[in-house]
C-alpha cells in the first residue's frame, strides 16, 4: 500500500505548475505581521564546538502553537476570496498542521473542521479544539483520516487546506528563511527538515533569492525518505511505507509545488537514524533546554551525525516542540540508551543469602544507579545454587558503561552477553 495519499493535483493551485517568486514571500511577511512570532536564534555551544564553527538554533518550537504550520496555514486562508471563506476550510492532521490550520481559521473568523486519527495524542487533539477547530475523530491511520477530509470537502464545500503542497503554504513558510538572513547575516548553511516539502521549499527560495551562496541542507528520517529517490526519479515517487518516530516529516510521497522547488535549490537531503534523532531530541533538552518534537530534531541529527561536514556559520531550524508526553518518555530513553547512559546486563550469582545485597552494593561503589532488577531463582538453565539476575543501569557513558561491567568481573560475577 502506498504510504501517503494526501492530494497532490487539483483546482486549488496544487498541480505543482504555479510560479513563485521572493515577492510572495515578502508577501506573505505582511501577511503575517502581528499574527506569527520571530522566533529566536539561540546559539548553542556544544553543537559549536562539535562543528568548529558557530551553530545557532531557529527556535520554530516557540512559534504560536508550537511549530512554524501557523505561517503557511495563516497565509493560506487569508489569501482566500470572501466566499471561499465563507463556506470554512477542513484539514487532516494529527498534530501541527491541525493547529496551525484552527488558530489561523479562528484569527480570520472562518469556520474550521479538521480531522485528527483516533489514536491522536489527547494533549494535540485538546489543543486543536481550545484553537477554534471543530474535532472530529475518523479512521485509525493517516490515510484513513485524510479520505475522510475530503469527502467532507467535497460533501460540504469547505475548502481543503493542504498541509505543504500549495503556492501559499510554501510561501508562508518562506517567511523562517526571511528571519534567519535578517537575524544570522552571515550564515553558510541552513539545515531544515524535510516531509512534504513545504518548509523547505519556501525556506530555500527565501534564502537563495537573497544569498545564492549559503548552502541549505533538507534532513529527513532514514525510515521516512522519499525526496532522495524523487530527486532521482526527477518527479515525486511515493514510498511503499514509511516508519520513524519523526511523525511531522513522515510524509511517503514529496509535494509537487514543493518538489520542484527543493531539487532547484536545496544543495543536498540527507537522512539520519532513529538513534540521531532520539540523540538529538535529549540533547536540546538537556544542552539547550528546549522541548523539541523528534521531527523538530531532525537538523540536530544532522549535525550530530557528521559535524565535520557542516559549514559555519550554521542555522539549524527547530521546526516544532509538539511532543506527547508518552512520546518525549520513550525517545528520551531510546536517546539515552543511543548515548550510552544506559546498560542492561545478566549475571550469574550464587543462590544464597545476601548474595543480591552484595551485588548491589558492587554497583553502587561503582556509581551506576539501578533503575529495575529482575531476580530469577528458578530456571532450568540454572544450577542447584545458582541465580540469575537482569539488571537495567544508568550510568554516565560509554565508558562508565565499559568501566561497570569490568568491575563486576574482577568482582568474580559472571556478566552474561
Amino acid at each position: 500500500m502506498v504510504a501517503s495519499s494526501l492530494p497532490h493535483s487539483g483546482s486549488d493551485g496544487s498541480d505543482g505548475s504555479a510560479v513563485l517568486t521572493l515577492d510572495d514571500i515578502r508577501s506573505a511577511q505582511k501577511t503575517l505581521s502581528g499574527v506569527s512570532r520571530m522566533t529566536a536564534l539561540e546559539g548553542s555551544r556544544h553543537l559549536s564546538a562539535l562543528v568548529g564553527a558557530p551553530v545557532l538554533l531557529k527556535c520554530e518550537n516557540l512559534q504560536r502553537t508550537g511549530s512554524f504550520k501557523i505561517r503557511g496555514a495563516y497565509t493560506r486562508i487569508a489569501a482566500m476570496p470572501a466566499a471561499e471563506r465563507a463556506r470554512g476550510v477542513v484539514a487532516a492532521s494529527a498534530g501541527n498542521h491541525a493547529q496551525g490550520v484552527a488558530l489561523a481559521a479562528s484569527l480570520l473568523g472562518v469556520r474550521s473542521t479538521v480531522f485528527m486519527p483516533v489514536g491522536a495524542p489527547l494533549p494535540k487533539v485538546a489543543a486543536t479544539r481550545e484553537y477554534g477547530a471543530e474535532v472530529r475523530l475518523h479512521g485509525q491511520v493517516v490515510d484513513e483520516t485524510l479520505r475522510a477530509a475530503q469527502e467532507y470537502a467535497a460533501g460540504t464545500g469547505a475548502v481543503f487546506i493542504h498541509p505543504f503542497d500549495h503556492p501559499d503554504i510554501v510561501a508562508g513558510q518562506g517567511t523562517v528563511g526571511l528571519e534567519i538572513l535578517e537575524q544570522c547575516p552571515r550564515v553558510r548553511t541552513v539545515v531544515v527538515g524535510v516531509g512534504g516539502g513545504g518548509l523547505a521549499a519556501g525556506l530555500a527560495l527565501a534564502v537563495k533569492s537573497l544569498r545564492p551562496d549559503v548552502r541549505v541542507v533538507g534532513v529527513q528520517a532514514e525510515g521516512a525518505a522519499a525526496y532522495p529517490p524523487s530527486l532521482a526519479a526527477g518527479h515525486p515517487v511515493a514510498l511503499e511505507s514509511v516508519a520513524t518516530m519523526a511523525d511531522g516529516i513522515k510524509v511517503g510521497r514529496p509535494g509537487d509545488v514543493p518538489f520542484k522547488i527543493v531539487g532547484e535549490l536545496v544543495d543536498e537531503v540527507r537522512t539520519v537514524s532513529e538513534d540521531a534523532l532520539s540523540s538529538a531530541l535529549l540533547l536540546c533538552l538537556e544542552r539547550a533546554k528546549l522541548v523539541v518534537e523528534p521531527a523538530g530534531a531532525a537538523p540536530v541529527a544532522a549535525l550530530l551525525s557528521a559535524p565535520e561536514e557542516f559549514e559555519g556559520p550554521v542555522v539549524a531550524v527547530l521546526s516544532g516542540g509538539n511532543v506527547d508526553p508518552l512520546v518525549l518518555q520513550r525517545t528520551l530513553r531510546h536517546g539515552m540508551a543511543a548515548a550510552g547512559r544506559y546498560l542492561s546486563l545478566r549475571l550469574r550469582l550464587t543462590d544464597s543469602p545476601g548474595a543480591l545485597a552484595a551485588l548491589l552494593g558492587e554497583l553502587s561503589v561503582a556509581d551506576a544507579n539501578v533503575l529495575d532488577v529482575s531476580h530469577v531463582r528458578t530456571d532450568p538453565r540454572l544450577g542447584l545454587a545458582e541465580a540469575e539476575v537482569e539488571l537495567h543501569l544508568e550510568t554516565k557513558g560509554p565508558e562508565h558503561c565499559a568501566e561497570v561491567t569490568a568491575s563486576l568481573r574482577r568482582s568474580g560475577y559472571t556478566v552474561l552477553d
